[in-house]
């Protein structure tokens, strides 16, 4: 999905028009993706294509909770709001899978035929 696409999905999505700031929080909507797909990564890691969707609907989420951010409970007038946690819901985030690879240990290096060589001398 391209980022235009991107772009439009999100304004369907939240009804907001500043494509700057819709751009910034799927930058940092990326930003959680990437780390939850990457824990180990080196940061050079960039975002798979995979969770686009899960991109978009992240940045929703964080421009959606603008402002009531950290909110656990808030009772107003008939309406309740709960969320799931702190951040980012766990629910959302369990849908990326982590990257792994395997740690190859070091070649064992040649043996010079030292002392502890098993190839008998001349």
């Amino acid at each position: 999905m391209t980022d235009a696409a991107k772009l439009t999905m999100l304004k369907s999505m939240t009804g907001e028009t500043d494509d700057e700031m819709l751009s910034t929080y799927l930058s940092m909507a990326a930003d959680i993706v990437i780390s939850r797909a990457f824990p180990f990564g080196d940061g050079t890691e960039t975002m798979p294509t995979k969770y686009d969707h899960v991109q978009v609907r992240v940045a929703a989420y964080m421009l959606n909770k603008r402002g009531a951010e950290g909110e656990k409970v808030h009772l107003e007038n008939g309406i309740s709001r709960h969320y799931e946690s702190g951040d980012i819901p766990l629910s959302l985030l369990r849908t990326i899978i982590p990257f792994t690879g395997r740690i190859n240990p070091p070649a064992p290096e040649p043996d010079e035929g030292g002392e502890d060589s098993d190839t008998p001398e001349p």
